[in-house]
């Protein structure tokens, strides 16, 4: 069976892919920093039949990324890395003049430097696979320019960048950077508390993820709600 990593796991669209996954047969290691709420998704999904390793820890400490990659290669192999992990460097978001310099810190750590370390760790397990592919969770924030979310936007705009060059170094593997669009999480909540307008839930963006790992469209950057869904 396909292995893939998943951080960010425990809830949103993390646990939404885990699903969608463990429905098709996929066995996951799945990351969270709550260790109680991973292991709630960990135990629903194993209940699909798959397998399922549950770490709990932080992706910014490099000792967990290995363990990560240690529990993946204990079921087989490493064939998707999904970088969902993301912090957005003030809950609420604030304006750049008063963003705290640390808070900006903590997104770049987790939002870029985190995902780009899993990945090194992962890449001789990607490479050995038949169907390596890595995808990192985008945003629009990266490429507009909206009030307050500066600091998070430009995390994931870097985020962006190293996907792009990885999928030119490494031309054996796909890299998506997908840009999920408004979904009601968490992570929107605390960082715009104030907005609670109407806005779909992870679940119903997962097709544009499958669609990509079916058909294998180049390397790039994919908007989620201009890809179709899965036929």
């Amino acid at each position: 069976m396909p292995v893939a990593i998943i951080t960010g796991a425990s809830k949103g669209l993390g646990r939404a892919l885990a699903e969608a996954l463990a429905l098709r047969g996929w066995d996951l290691v799945l990351d969270a920093r709550t260790e109680k709420a991973l292991t709630e998704t960990a135990v629903a999904v194993a209940a699909y039949g798959t397998r399922v390793a549950a770490r709990p820890g932080d992706v910014t400490d490099a000792g967990h990324r290995s363990e990560l990659v240690a529990a993946a290669r204990g079921l087989g192999g490493i064939d998707l890395v999904v970088s969902n992990a993301s912090a957005l460097g003030a809950e609420p978001l604030v304006r750049l003049a008063e963003l705290p310099l640390d808070g900006l810190r903590r997104a770049l750590e987790v939002n870029v430097v985190a995902a780009l370390g899993l990945v090194q760790e992962a890449l001789p397990l990607l490479r050995a696979a038949v169907a390596g592919a890595v995808v990192v969770v985008s945003s629009d924030a990266a490429a507009e320019a909206y009030e307050t979310w500066g600091g998070y936007g430009a995390s994931k705009a870097a985020l962006d960048r190293l996907a792009a060059v990885l999928g030119v170094e490494e031309p054996g593997l796909r890299v998506w950077a997908v840009d999920p669009g408004d979904m009601a999480t968490d992570l929107y909540a605390a960082a715009v508390p104030d907005d609670d307008g109407p806005r779909p839930d992870p679940a119903e963006v997962v097709p544009a993820f499958l669609r990509l790992l079916d058909e294998r469209p180049a390397s790039g950057r994919y908007g989620a709600p201009a890809l179709p869904a899965e036929r």
